[in-house]
């Protein structure tokens, strides 16, 4: 369960709610322009664009739940389960594995338009990262200030939506929610008040479309965090499986100067850290100290 935003105030804002059953030790992770990225079926990932997010690091390797880049791209992976297909190598396509996707397309592309010619070759294989950590299912929403994609791999074949929402939740597939969204009249109509994904996403889509541009950074990131509370789990609310699933963090990333703000279950206290404070030009990755 995972819901992420996009939010034009001035600059153009990304980030989203990470709704998980357990802690996996992530942290905001920098990775810098020549952190070399191995890859399973492509050339090792070795100069790039620089780019700032929540990961887990495994084996040396960052592993995003979502980032920007320095040029001012974004992405965030989630879950999908059910639905997400992934396939086999095809020689002469991009062959990259799910956690491959946020770090080859964000260290390849500068732009939105780049990432729509890049994927028409993709290629999301079935190989994880190791035996210790397997696969997830996941759908990708990617975005600039000048739109947003969604990319779902399913077992009919690769699916890229032109996303007017820039809005993103769970299963159902994309196209659904936005049927969904369209049919319902999210400016007349009572909004729902469950957890499910797809109010999550009704929800979002409203509330994004219903705030104002702010004048300040400081209102400007208030009110990103404002709407994702808004579409949050607290903690009892949902089980599945005995297992508690909520919010672990929130995240939101001013685009245009790289500045990443979060806050994690049980604090209202914002915290950032911006990219440029540290050596893009650099090898190894950087780990803020306030994260």
């Amino acid at each position: 369960m995972c819901t992420a935003i996009t939010y034009q105030s001035g600059d153009f804002y990304f980030g989203r709610n990470l709704d998980l059953d357990r802690d996996y030790g992530e942290r905001v992770t920098v990775m810098p322009r020549k952190f070399t990225f191995p890859m399973k079926c492509m050339p090792d990932l070795c100069e790039h664009y620089a780019m700032i997010g929540m990961a887990v690091v495994a084996e040396g390797c960052p592993l995003f739940f979502e980032a920007t880049n320095e040029k001012g791209l974004s992405m965030a992976g989630l879950n999908f389960p059910d639905n997400a297909f992934y396939c086999k190598v095809e020689k002469g396509r991009l062959n990259l594995a799910p956690y491959e996707l946020i770090p080859w397309l964000l260290g390849k592309c500068a732009t939105l338009s780049e990432v729509k010619e890049a994927v028409k070759e993709l290629n999301i294989v079935n190989i994880p990262f190791s035996e210790s950590v397997p696969l997830s299912p996941l759908h990708w929403i990617i975005a600039d200030k000048s739109g947003s994609l969604t990319v779902e791999s399913m077992s009919d074949g690769l699916k890229i939506h032109e996303n007017p929402w820039g809005v993103l939740s769970n299963n159902p597939p994309f196209d659904y929610h936005q049927i969904n969204a369209e049919k319902f009249n999210l400016f007349k109509a009572p909004l729902p008040g469950d957890f499910s994904s797809e109010t999550r996403f009704l929800r979002a889509a409203y509330l994004k479309e219903k705030s104002s541009p702010k004048e300040s950074e400081d209102e400007s990131v208030g009110q990103f965090f404002r709407i994702l509370s808004l579409v949050s789990v607290p903690e009892g609310c949902v089980v599945k499986n005995g297992k508690p699933h909520f919010t672990r963090y929130s995240s939101c990333c001013n685009t245009d100067k790289g500045i990443f703000y979060y806050n994690r279950c049980g604090s209202f206290k914002i915290k950032k850290a911006d990219m440029h404070d540290y050596d893009l030009e650099g090898k190894e990755l950087l780990i803020p100290e306030s994260t």
